[in-house]
């Protein structure tokens, strides 16, 4: 996944405050939770929910442009080579 980020802002350092109980990330932490990523699956749903169709048809858009080279290259590999354990199927 590509990550954009504006100069000069938290988000282009990778860095932000939130606050979290400390006890509770303690304990989060000590079970193997990574909360870093916990809150940036979160944060991605909520903004995820907050965005009207059309933001999220252009997000998706936007993801699909710049990824349009290695979608091709997926296909013509399938083309070329067939799917991964093709073979191996009985259905």
């Amino acid at each position: 996944m590509t990550r954009r980020a504006h100069s000069g802002s938290l988000a282009a350092m990778g860095k932000g405050e939130l606050k979290i109980d400390p006890v509770l990330l303690a304990e989060a932490e000590a079970v193997g939770v990574a909360a870093s990523r916990v809150a940036e699956d979160a944060i991605r749903r909520a903004m995820l929910q907050r965005m009207s169709p059309a933001e999220t048809e252009a997000r998706a858009a936007r993801w699909a442009a710049e990824n349009a080279e290695a979608i091709q290259a997926h296909r013509e590999r399938i083309e070329r080579y067939g799917v991964f354990g093709e073979d191996l199927r009985t259905w």
